[in-house]
C-alpha cells in the first residue's frame, strides 16, 4: 500500500510565506545593498566592498557596545530563567488563585516596551521616584542619571519585572502538562521534594526551558526601546548596548554604510549563538 501525500496545504501556508518573504527579505537586501556601498548624496552610490564590515570588527566602539550587551543578556538570563521557574514551582495548580497568578503573571507582558521605560523612569527617579526615595532613604547613594552602577542596577531590574513573566508562564505550562502518575509513583516511593524536582520535573521541562532561554536570549540582545526611554544609553556610554550604537550610528550620525554592515553582524552574531545554543541542547537531550 503506497501512502498518498497530500500537499495542498502548502496553499494556505503560501500567503503567509510571502508576506514574510516581502516583509523581511526586501529589507534585508536594502541593508546588504548599503553595506557595500557608499554615498555622499544626490542618490550616487560608489562601491566600497567589505571596507564597512573591516571598520565596524577592528572599530574599539563596537568591541565595547557589544561586551555591554553580552554582559546585559547574561546578567539577565541567570537571574530570570531560575527566578521565573521558582515562580512557577510555587503558583497553585488548581482552584482561584491559578487564574488570579496567571493574570498577575501576564500583565506586565501587556505593557508596550515604551511605556515600561516610561513607567521606571519616573518610577526611579532619585528625587520623586518610588525607588529612588526607598533606595537614598536606606543611606545608599542612588541616581541612575549620573552612577553607572545605578543605572545597570535599573535597568536589570526593570527587564527583570518585564520578561520573568515570560518565563514563569513557559514553566507553568510544562509543570501542569506533566501526568498525575509521575507524582503518585514518586509518592508511592517515598521522594522527597528536590528528588521530585531532579527526576520527574526538571528532565519533563527541558525543551521549555530551552525555549524561553531562546526567546529571552534574542529579546535580552536586542534591547533598546526600554533603555533608550529609561537612560538614553547614557549616563555617558554606560547602557549604550549595540541596538542603540547602532541606531545612534545610522539615524544620529547618518553614516550608511557602517550601520548597514554593523547591522548584519548584530544580525549574524544573534543567529549563531541561537543556533549554537539550540543545537547543543538537542544534542544534550539525545544523549
Amino acid at each position: 500500500m503506497r501512502k498518498t501525500v497530500n500537499q495542498k496545504a502548502w496553499l494556505l501556508v503560501a500567503p503567509v510565506v510571502g508576506l514574510v518573504a516581502f516583509n523581511a527579505l526586501i529589507p534585508l537586501m536594502t541593508v546588504v545593498n548599503f553595506s557595500v556601498q557608499e554615498t555622499f548624496g544626490d542618490n550616487v552610490f560608489f562601491w566600497a566592498g567589505l571596507r564597512w564590515f573591516e571598520e565596524v570588527v577592528n572599530s574599539p566602539r563596537f568591541h565595547a557596545a557589544l561586551l555591554r550587551q553580552a554582559i546585559f543578556t547574561a546578567v539577565v538570563l541567570l537571574i530570570e530563567v531560575p527566578l521565573g521557574l521558582l515562580i512557577a514551582l510555587a503558583m497553585p495548580r488548581r482552584g482561584i488563585w491559578v487564574s488570579v497568578c496567571l493574570v498577575l503573571m501576564a500583565l506586565p507582558l501587556l505593557i508596550p516596551w515604551n511605556v515600561v521605560g516610561a513607567m521606571w523612569n519616573i518610577f526611579a527617579l532619585p528625587d520623586i521616584g518610588f525607588l529612588g526615595r526607598l533606595i537614598n532613604g536606606i543611606g545608599i547613594e542612588y541616581n541612575y542619571t549620573r552612577n553607572p552602577a545605578a543605572a545597570w542596577f535599573t535597568i536589570v531590574l526593570m527587564d527583570v519585572w518585564h520578561w520573568t513573566s515570560l518565563v514563569v508562564l513557559l514553566c507553568y505550562a510544562g509543570l501542569v502538562s506533566i501526568p498525575d502518575a509521575y507524582y503518585q509513583a514518586a509518592k508511592v516511593d517515598g521522594a522527597r521534594p528536590w528528588a521530585v524536582f531532579r527526576y520527574i520535573q526538571l528532565p519533563k521541562l527541558k525543551h521549555v526551558l530551552t525555549i524561553a532561554i531562546l526567546l529571552r536570549f534574542m529579546d535580552s540582545f536586542m534591547i533598546y526601546t526600554e533603555v533608550v526611554v529609561l537612560t538614553g544609553g547614557g549616563p555617558g556610554n554606560a547602557t549604550t548596548f549595540l541596538s542603540i550604537d547602532l541606531v545612534k550610528i545610522a539615524l544620529g550620525q547618518f553614516d550608511l554604510g557602517p550601520a548597514a554592515a554593523m547591522s548584519l553582524i548584530y544580525f549574524l552574531i544573534i543567529l549563531l549563538f541561537s543556533w549554537l545554543f539550540y543545537t547543543l541542547m538537542m544534542r544534550n537531550e539525545a544523549k
